[in-house]
Order: C-alpha cells, then structure tokens, then sequence
C-alpha cells in the first residue's frame, strides 16, 4: 500500500484538484479517491498538531494531511515534552491500532505456551518455524512460561504463501489444538510434521504481521502494543516487560 500511496500521490501532485469540498475530511476523502480508488481511509481526524489531519487506513498505515487534503506527509508526527524529550505520536496511535487488531484474533486461531501459574504477561510472537532467532527463543519458552509469562504464537512464514515454511505451518495450525504446540516444537527443533491442508488463519497471519508493522521474524508484541522486532533472551525480555 505504501508504493501504490507514494506513486499516487506524485502523479496526483501532477493532476491538481477537481472541486473543492466542504470538510476537511471530505477533502482528504476525495484527495485519497482521486490518487487511488483503491486506498480506503477508515478514519481521518484532526491531528494533534494544529491544522493537520490523521489518516487510518484501512492496511493499517497512518499518514497525515492539512485540511485541503492538498499535502500528505507518510511518517510520524513528534511532539516535544518537558518531561519525555521527543514523544512518538504516531507510535502510539499504531500501538493502539496493534492491541485492538490481535484483540480481534479468535482464541481457536492462537498456539498457546501458557505460564505455569499466575500468568503474569503475555507476549505475542509472530514466528516463521525456519527462523534461527525463532527457534532459539523457542527453546527459552519454557523458561519464560517458569516467569509466569503466556507465549502467543502466530504465524509469518517470511517467504511467502506457498513457500516450504508455510506449507509446514498450515500443517501444523491445521491439526486439532491438542497437537499444535508439540508439532510447533517439532517443527523448531529439525523434526518431522505430518502434512496437511485445511482453511488455516497463516495467511490472514500473515497479512496482520504485515499491517502492523512486522518485517521480520521473531516479532515479539506486548500487551501495550508495543512492537519489538527480533530476539531477546527471556531475562532481559522479562525486564523489558517489567516482570524483574
């Protein structure tokens, strides 16, 4: 969605405006309609800073314009604090976007590590099973469960649908929900999995990595929607989560 933006927008600046409109947001609206007809804006309102608009779209991905819908800006909007330094704005609009996104995720739909005991986090991970850092925060699950926090699996085969980890993840999100952390535990540590097909969630996975941000795998979310990309090892992940 990005390219198919960035490429709209120039060819736009090229083209100028058809009709004024009585909104801002009809004006962004109608900007957006005549760069692409296939960008959908979910939500358009004003900006922390004055005079510019912020715009949701439908892939997940905010961007910002004035109120003539005239000059957009793809990035993400700072404020200064006195007591923070330099605040993310944009950041915490996507943290927002990501808690609600996964909220929406079906428990059935979910490979669960729970914790041993009170639960005291959880974390989610978008993992490939061909992953290297993938499996060896595999191998720390357990002892991440011992501090009392839940691992939640999903899937992001890097390499695409059809690719030989996709194929092995279906196989896997396709078994009954008694085998699935047994077989993903295979899969990790250079066993064997029984193939097999099904209507999987691994590409509606998939897609969701790709909306909030996931690149790469291990992608580890927390429960504020804060995105980390890459491993940690589970002490310094239970710092971060302030378990320690």
């Amino acid at each position: 969605m990005r390219n198919l933006l960035a490429a709209g927008l120039i060819l736009f600046g090229l083209s100028g405006f058809g009709y004024a409109a009585s909104t801002p947001e009809e004006a962004i609206s109608d900007s957006l309609k005549q760069i692409n007809s296939r960008i959908n804006a979910i939500s358009i309102k004003p900006a922390e800073m004055q005079g510019l608009y912020a715009i949701e779209l439908d892939s997940g991905e905010l961007l910002y314009s004035d109120a003539k819908g005239e000059f957009f800006m793809i990035g993400a909007l700072y404020q200064l604090s006195e007591k923070e330094g330099f605040v993310n704005l944009t950041e915490g609009k996507r943290k927002s976007q990501r808690q609600e996104m996964l909220a929406q995720i079906e428990d059935k739909d979910i490979i669960v590590f729970p914790a041993e005991g009170e639960r005291k986090a959880t974390l989610t991970v978008f993992t490939d099973v061909s992953c290297g850092y993938c499996r060896k925060l595999h191998e720390e699950v357990p002892t991440l469960n011992k501090m009392g926090i839940q691992v939640n699996y999903l899937a992001f085969p890097r390499q695409g649908v059809g690719s030989r980890p996709y194929q092995v993840m279906e196989s896997i999100w396709c078994a009954v929900p008694e085998k699935r952390n047994e077989m993903m535990t295979a899969a990790k540590t250079g066993g064997s999995v029984e193939p097999a097909r099904c209507e999987s969630p691994v590409l509606a996975q998939l897609m969701l990595g790709q909306s909030i941000g996931v690149t790469g795998t291990p992608a580890l979310v927390f429960e504020d929607g804060t995105l980390l990309p890459g491993y940690l090892p589970a002490k310094q992940l239970a710092k971060r989560m302030n378990l320690e």
